[in-house]
């Protein structure tokens, strides 16, 4: 018996949908409705006073909820709008200086993470050495590692890689670049809620990610852990009243910087999110990432082996330690063959350049994996995505 199949009562989508897209969008908690409706009751009844009866500190407090599950304190992580914002506020701490002033990361990261980057190096300052992949779903770690060296800065690299699921290792990465004085900051967002790590054991420096993935949170509630030797040191730019010692003396002139993780925040915060991320937390801590990944490692296996089964490309690691929560199935016409499979409530997504990509999670069905196989084997054979063909490509 699938203890975790218990929870599937709590997700309304799965009444109606086979939903294989977590590592996009995980499936909405039913108790999201009582959170949203919390908040509006808060609003209503407690007005202004809401501030100082919770929401001022809600970043703080909805983040500890993120730092149970990666292995944090309270206090130690940081809720934001997104990744975005949570990468421009790291590199705003830093001053690019030659020599040291390189940032190391992988043609394969997540395009966010670059764009933030290159957009910093634009000035001249700062430079940007990417290593390529040889094959397209893995980053050679012997060339990552060269590449990080007394002149890099930083390395933002994702922990999940999102076209092919691969898993890197950060210990590695982390270990090298502290031997160089270097500083990493590790995307969480496809390993976060399916794949255990703790980020006290790997010493990372930074950690970003976010809730609409494998957390079930939705969108809106990013978060940021900064280790607690340079939570106390560094001085973010990009910055707001949020993360002045006192805020609300208002005060004209230079901040005054927070002597706590409240330093890593900027304006208002956006608190609809915070109410509605809860309950997709509170779950995966029930359940525990442990047991989520002894699942998640059963059912993407058999997947594969159904995959390759049929002769079909699998762009995801076979070994299922270098593997994340994701299956990425390359067949001819995957965009098109993806639209039929989402008109059939069978939901996926597709990838340039990737292929389909199939993710259970803890509330799937074993014959929910049949099903998504023999549904591609029957749009394929008979060419039912031939009326999808002249459309454009699915994106999500």
């Amino acid at each position: 018996m699938d203890e975790l199949l218990n929870w599937r009562k709590e997700f309304p989508i799965l009444e109606k949908s086979v939903y294989m897209v977590s590592h996009s969008l995980g499936a909405m908690p039913r108790g999201v409705y009582d959170k949203v409706k919390e908040f509006a009751d808060v609003w209503a009844s407690r007005g202004v006073r809401a501030w100082a009866e919770g929401w001022w500190e809600m970043p703080v407090t909805v983040g500890d909820k993120i730092a149970k599950i990666i292995g944090a304190d309270d206090g130690e992580v940081a809720m934001h709008q997104n990744v975005s914002i949570a990468q421009s506020m790291i590199i705003s701490c830093f001053d690019f200086v030659a020599p040291r002033n390189k940032i190391v990361y992988s043609k394969l990261n997540f395009p966010t993470v670059m764009y933030v980057y290159e957009a910093h190096a634009r000035d001249g300052q700062a430079r940007v050495e990417m290593v390529d992949s040889e094959d397209g779903i893995t980053v050679p770690l012997e060339k990552l590692l060269a590449a990080i060296d007394e002149e890099t800065l930083l390395v933002p690299i994702s922990h999940v890689l999102f076209k092919s699921s691969f898993i890197q290792n950060a210990k590695a990465i982390i270990e090298r670049a502290h031997e160089v004085g270097a500083y990493v900051v590790l995307d969480t967002y496809q390993s976060a809620g399916t794949v255990p790590f703790n980020v006290k054991e790997l010493n990372v420096d930074f950690v970003v990610g976010g809730s609409v993935k494998w957390l079930c949170g939705g969108p809106g509630a990013g978060y940021l852990y900064v280790r607690k030797d340079l939570r106390e040191k560094l001085e973010p730019r990009t910055t707001g009243w949020m993360a002045h010692e006192e805020p609300f003396a208002f005060e004209i002139g230079p901040i005054r910087y927070a002597d706590n993780i409240f330093r890593f925040l900027h304006g208002s915060p956006h608190i609809p999110c915070l109410y509605a991320a809860q309950t997709g937390y509170d779950i995966i801590n029930e359940i525990g990432v442990d047991k989520i990944r002894e699942k998640s490692i059963r059912q993407t296996s058999k997947l594969i082996d159904k995959a390759l089964e049929q002769g079909w490309r699998v762009n995801t690691p076979l070994k299922a330690e270098e593997r994340g929560g994701c299956v990425i199935i390359d067949i001819d016409n995957g965009a098109a063959v993806t639209k039929e499979l989402i008109r059939r409530e069978i939901i996926v997504d597709y990838r340039p350049g990737g292929g389909i990509r199939i993710a259970p999670h803890f509330y799937t069905k074993d014959e929910e994996i049949d099903i998504t196989v023999e549904a591609i084997k029957e749009i394929v054979e008979t060419r039912a995505y031939e009326q999808h063909l002249s459309g454009k490509a699915v994106q999500m």
